[in-house]
């Protein structure tokens, strides 16, 4: 679902990660809330906190350790080298994916809100 700007939810609280990693408020290296410290401060589904989460790693504003969590990162900087073609060319397939994934998780966030509107009130 969209917020007050028509924006999507999961791209405001991105920006909103963004804006304070590139502040400092929020320093690189410093772990970044959790889906679930997400999901509670902005009342969202699990969903769009992991989608959040996700934007930030694709733009370079996050790297994920498996099993820690994500810790905040400045594009550019803590990177990897460039890689080969087969690699770009992968990545370029899996931000294709990731696209069509955050599309179904924003049908199903709308979804999701028509059942809630339609289910009767106790």
């Amino acid at each position: 679902m969209a917020g007050l700007t028509g924006q999507p939810l999961y791209l405001q609280i991105a920006d909103e990660l963004k804006r304070d990693i590139r502040s400092e408020a929020i320093p690189a290296g410093r772990k970044l809330p959790s889906e679930a410290e997400l999901m509670q401060r902005h009342d969202v589904s699990r969903t769009v906190a992991r989608q959040a989460i996700s934007r930030l790693r694709e733009d370079g504003y996050a790297i994920s350790q498996q099993g820690k969590g994500s810790f905040a990162a400045l594009p550019g900087k803590d990177r990897p080298a460039k890689h080969g073609p087969e690699f770009e060319q992968i990545t370029e397939y899996l931000a294709e994916v990731r696209q069509d994934v955050r599309r179904l998780a924003d049908r199903m966030d709308q979804l999701e809100e028509l059942v809630r509107e339609k289910a009767p009130k106790r």
